[in-house]
């Protein structure tokens, strides 16, 4: 049986204990092993692996030994309880092997969960389980996760007060963090919260977010648009080691002067401008923009863009011969003395 990508999300939170099995494929490892740690501890608890109900079978052994599945699948435990028996990284070469488990599988077996890379609609592996009656396959695809997966990391790290512009960032941050590092921030802020009554603020998830390059961009673009000059140099360099090219640097303090010019424009003030940006800004971030639009008005960052468009132009330029983190710089500093203008 092939369950599709919503049916998914609620299976691996709870899967049926009389299943035979689960296939579970996909291009990234590491949404695959915290899908197939989600089904395993929902089918043997947290003490499944200690009390060895259990067993692990990597795809190269399998290769050598047919029988280890299906001794794994029939073998009994000294306790009590559901069985799971794992077949890790699974290749077409041990399809048949598989194959042949779940046909021999019987009410009381162990179920069977296999894990694998991409795979191809035609893949043998594939057709075992969609076709089996009782069996599941699910695909991993790079998705960001919906709004109803969101809820249910939420709930399962105990964050239950979530307001709507909580809710709102959660969703902006699921589709820039790859699923691993969104999951784990989700998990870091239900121990953040731990105890904590009051509902998720932006401030939460900001504190509980992993700090990236792109954090480290916004913190330089807040310096020049505040005319912090001294601090530009030491922000520079940080970015520079984290691998940011001079480039990408420069589109993104475009866009950030873009986001102030479109605040600042707004007939109903720069708060009112805040408000109708896309992607939406929140919190600390959308505070920052009300305050920096209304520190420079219209028409200096209207100034402002025209130098960064200036620059922008001479670092694709193919006769340029000065380097291009000196122009960058340059162009930071001219914004920030403007600032304090």
């Amino acid at each position: 049986m092939k369950l599709s990508a919503r049916e998914a999300v609620g299976y691996f939170a709870k899967p049926d204990p009389k299943a035979t099995g689960l296939l579970i494929f996909g291009a990234d490892p590491m949404q695959i092993a915290t899908r197939r740690q989600q089904v395993i501890l929902a089918l043997i608890g947290p003490k499944g692996e200690e009390e060895m109900r259990l067993t692990r079978i990597p795809s190269a052994e399998l290769r050598k030994d047919k029988a280890m599945l299906i001794d794994a699948v029939r073998a009994a435990s000294f306790f009590p309880g559901p069985r799971v028996a794992f077949v890790e990284d699974a290749n077409e070469f041990v399809t048949e092997t598989v194959q042949n488990a779940l046909k021999d599988w019987q009410p009381g077996d162990a179920q069977i969960i296999v894990t694998a890379g991409q795979l191809k609609a035609t893949s043998k592996l594939r057709k075992a389980f969609e076709a089996h009656s009782s069996a599941r396959a699910v695909g991993i695809y790079d998705d960001p996760p919906g709004p109803d997966e969101i809820a249910s990391m939420c709930a399962a790290a105990g964050l239950t007060e979530l307001p709507g512009d909580a809710k709102a960032l959660l969703n902006e941050l699921s589709k820039t963090l790859d699923p691993g590092n969104f999951r784990q921030t989700i998990e870091k802020l239900g121990l953040y919260k731990y105890g904590d009554t009051t509902p998720v603020t932006p401030e939460d998830i900001t504190a509980c977010a992993p700090q990236s390059a792109e954090a480290a961009l916004d913190d330089l673009l807040n310096v020049v648009a505040t005319g912090a000059v001294s601090d530009i140099a030491d922000l520079l360099r940080r970015i520079y080691a984290q691998g940011t090219a001079p480039v990408t640097l420069c589109i993104g303090a475009m866009r950030h002067f873009r986001a102030l010019h479109t605040a600042a424009s707004d007939p109903g003030g720069a708060a009112a401008g805040a408000g109708k940006l896309r992607p939406p800004a929140f919190g600390p971030r959308r505070d920052a923009i009300v305050r920096q639009a209304g520190l420079w008005g219209r028409d200096r960052l209207e100034r402002g863009l025209s130098v960064l468009l200036e620059t922008d132009l001479s670092l694709r330029s193919a006769g340029q011969t000065a380097p291009q983190r000196a122009l960058v710089e340059r162009a930071l500093i001219r914004l920030a003395m403007m600032a304090r203008r």
